[in-house]
């Protein structure tokens, strides 16, 4: 009986995410002050270039090195920096393989006359039984395989995301994350990775086949999305039953 409850307790738990958004549009992650894209703007870092603070190239110097500057360099390059990440993924990939394989063995042995042995042994055999045929061995196997893998993805995304750090070779870690609903559907996008300073354009944009260690998740939450997928008792079961 307490495993039972354990086992209700389980999937009431797990049940609790979908009870969120019964009856009304799903509740939208709220924004976390602790969270590393936060930490990030909030600490940017030192600069690597002390601008004067007074005289004729001062802070109003259009010929200064910031990035605010009428000439400056606007692509993220510190900590707390933004850059736009583009990610137009349109592939597609076809696989087709068959495979067939035959074998046929067949072995025979008699000993009809070996030195008289057969002739006494057989006197001793049972009724019925002979060994006019000692051996004989028939075996026959074959195999057959088909396989076949068609997949075909397109997918086209803007997002912000913030440099979260800066490695010692230069190369900013960045991660960003956008939310956004429609009616009772919302739609999650998350990115993540490790970008190079050069690889940025001038528009401070860079594309999702520069960003290395690139983790992109799209995906959502709500009605529609819970129609989709199976049960929560389905699933336990399709992990749990052996066959």
């Amino acid at each position: 009986m307490k495993q039972f409850a354990i086992l209700f307790a389980v999937l009431l738990i797990a049940g609790c995410a979908r009870l969120d958004h019964v009856g009304r549009p799903p509740t939208m992650t709220d924004v976390d002050e602790n969270n590393t894209e936060h930490s990030a703007m909030l600490s940017p870092g030192l600069p690597l270039v002390a601008e004067p603070s007074s005289g004729p190239t001062g802070q109003a110097s259009l010929w200064t090195s910031s990035q605010r500057s009428l000439l400056g360099d606007r692509r993220a390059e510190k900590r707390g920096d933004i850059l736009t990440v583009v990610v137009e993924i349109d592939d597609k990939a076809e696989i087709s393989n068959s495979t067939e394989r035959a074998r046929k063995n067949s072995e025979e042995l008699k000993a009809p006359a070996l030195f008289g042995f057969p002739q006494r042994i057989q006197n001793e055999l049972p009724e019925g039984a002979s060994l006019a045929d000692a051996v004989d061995v028939t075996s026959k196997s074959a195999s057959e395989g088909d396989g076949s893998v068609r997949r075909k993805e397109k997918l086209t995304l803007r997002i912000a995301a913030t440099v979260t750090n800066v490695m010692p070779n230069g190369v900013l870690i960045i991660e960003g994350r956008q939310e956004v609903r429609v009616n009772f559907e919302l739609r999650e996008l998350l990115v993540e990775g490790l970008v190079r300073p050069e690889d940025i354009s001038r528009g401070n944009e860079i594309t999702y086949d520069k960003i290395a260690s690139a983790r992109i998740s799209y995906g959502g939450r709500g009605q529609i999305t819970d129609v989709q997928q199976p049960r929560i008792g389905q699933q336990l079961t399709d992990v749990l039953l052996p066959f």
